[in-house]
């Protein structure tokens, strides 16, 4: 395609042949989502094509629809080879929202974007799977309806839930998914008063509205407050072609990090499920498995993996954060960014790194600069003179940040800001590890989940705030009219104490001793650098 001069200068696509001028592409003008993505298609790394609708739109969003339609979605098209809405090779797209500044799972995402009642043959005829047709529309459904026309996602989970009869939604064939695709369009329109659009541009325009909207969402804001982000910046739009994790067995989404997030180690660190969107993992709603799952499942996409990964730490020079799916077997990256760490973590890397020369001497200083030996501890529980740590755990858990907190129950964000306000440590027990309690989190000292993966976006905003995090508990049940729970054999009420031990995964009922043991050989490590040589 001939150099196009009449390209709108705050759109930016990824992933194509065509020569296009960019304006100023970088965090600020494209958010750092995007822009990462940018600089993983340009490392070579197998990346979906995606069009990038820049942070300048915030403030009007409606004003980006003329440009999009007129030429930067051609334009995606084009690079896809598909294209929106047409009725024998349809583009389908995910729509995601990026900050300059990272905010993981503060904003909205839409997967599937799309599929309507005449393109439902043509991705039929594109992929000859009748189960990822059908999963991929009720998945639709049920997120437009969230996120776009404001029906609580309850409406969808309970109907889903009475077809499922308790099995795992994996296993439904395609005519069960038909059954709840049309269920779901039927409750979508008893409670927007509208039917589902089946026009895939309305589709498209109406999502990207709902996630510029989502910069203003509570959790956004609140988010924002807690870590002193600018109001001003706002947030850009991916559009991005669809690659299918529940696509079959050889397919499947996952999240990781390069290095464990919790104390610094170098392998892999991922939450992996097969047959599964992006969603499952991060929405906090759905467990997950870990890297063995994968390399035993998927071996040659977890090779790639890590030859991937091992790209992305030498090229942002820092341990990442990123999201990935395999469709067929073929791995894509979707996302990277650099991950939330806590203090342990952050000298076990920074050491690492620069031992290995990835960072020098004086990035390595700088990463670490805030640290003192007060930072570097470990709690343990309490030495075996105190018979308290006799006690025998009530459940497991998957640990999300490492430490030991006791606290009293609370089910949500009034009663945890209410004993807060009292002086009280609280631990917080939900359903799901969702970014809607983010308040509540903040009032608390641990969280711990009935469902939800460790790299879930609220136990990654739970590690960024210091909470101790135990997820997907699944012997923890929850009984929110009776404000009580019971953990196995166990029942407990709100205000009874619990302690979270998240260097091991265990749940004990009532208070344990804990004591700090300093990581003196880590501090020593860290002195080194800071009194060595200067210069490298």
């Amino acid at each position: 395609m001939k150099k196009n001069t009449k390209w709108p200068k705050h759109f930016y696509l990824i992933g194509s042949d065509q020569t296009i001028d960019h304006h100023k592409p970088g965090p600020n003008s494209m958010g750092s989502k995007a822009f990462n993505l940018l600089r993983m298609s340009d490392l070579g790394l197998t990346v979906p094509a995606a069009l990038v609708i820049g942070t300048h739109y915030t403030k009007a969003p409606d004003e980006c629809l003329e440009p999009l339609f007129s030429l930067g979605l051609p334009a995606l098209e084009h690079t896809a080879e598909m294209r929106l809405g047409d009725s024998k090779n349809p583009l389908i797209l995910s729509v995601r929202s990026g900050a300059p500044v990272s905010m993981p799972g503060m904003m909205e995402t839409l997967l599937n974007i799309g599929l309507t009642e005449s393109t439902l043959g043509g991705f039929l005829r594109q992929t000859g799977n009748p189960r990822l047709v059908w999963d991929s529309y009720r998945r639709l459904i049920a997120t437009y309806g969230e996120v776009v026309a404001g029906i609580s996602g309850q409406v969808f989970e309970e109907a889903l839930d009475a077809i499922t009869q308790g099995r795992d939604e994996r296993n439904l064939d395609f005519d069960e998914l038909r059954t709840i695709a049309n269920t779901y369009l039927s409750l979508y329109e008893t409670h927007s008063q509208t039917p589902f659009p089946q026009d895939a541009r309305t589709q498209l325009a109406g999502a990207i509205q709902a996630v510029f909207n989502s910069w203003h969402s509570d959790k956004a804001c609140e988010y924002r407050d807690i870590n002193a982000i600018s109001d001003k910046m706002g947030t850009a739009v991916t559009l991005q072609r669809m690659v299918f994790g529940n696509s079959g067995t050889h397919s499947g989404s996952g999240v990781g990090f390069t290095r464990n997030p919790s104390n610094g180690d170098k392998p892999l660190w991922i939450d992996f499920l097969l047959n599964a969107q992006g969603e499952d993992v991060v929405s906090g709603r759905r467990n997950a498995h870990g890297a063995d799952a994968m390399a035993s499942l998927i071996p040659d996409a977890w090779l790639q993996l890590q030859k991937s990964t091992h790209a992305l730490e030498i090229e942002f020079s820092d341990m990442q954060d990123f999201e990935f799916t395999v469709e067929d077997g073929q791995l894509y990256m979707l996302q990277t960014r650099s991950g939330k760490r806590t203090a342990i973590a952050s000298a076990q890397i920074a050491l690492d790194l620069f031992e290995e020369g990835v960072i020098d001497r004086r990035t390595a200083k700088e990463r670490t600069s805030h640290l003192t030996q007060d930072h570097l501890i470990h709690q343990i529980l309490a030495n075996e003179d105190d018979t308290s740590v006799h006690a025998s755990p009530i459940a497991i858990a998957m640990s999300a940040c490492s430490g030991i907190v006791s606290g009293e129950i609370a089910f949500d964000e009034a009663r945890a800001k209410e004993r807060n306000a009292a002086g009280a440590d609280v631990i917080l027990i939900r359903q799901d590890a969702e970014t809607n309690d983010i308040a509540a989190l903040e009032y608390s000292v641990g969280l711990l989940t009935a469902r939800g993966a460790r790299t879930s976006h609220a136990a990654v905003v739970a590690r960024q705030l210091g909470k101790v995090c135990l997820v997907g508990c699944q012997h923890l049940k929850i009984n929110q009219a009776q404000r009580s729970m019971t953990i196995g054999e166990t029942s407990l009420c709100e205000g009874d104490i619990l302690t979270l031990d998240g260097n091991q995964g265990c749940i004990y009922s009532g208070r344990l001793s804990v004591v700090n043991q300093p990581d003196t050989a880590l501090f020593e490590r860290l002195e080194k650098i800071r009194h060595g040589v200067k210069h490298d």
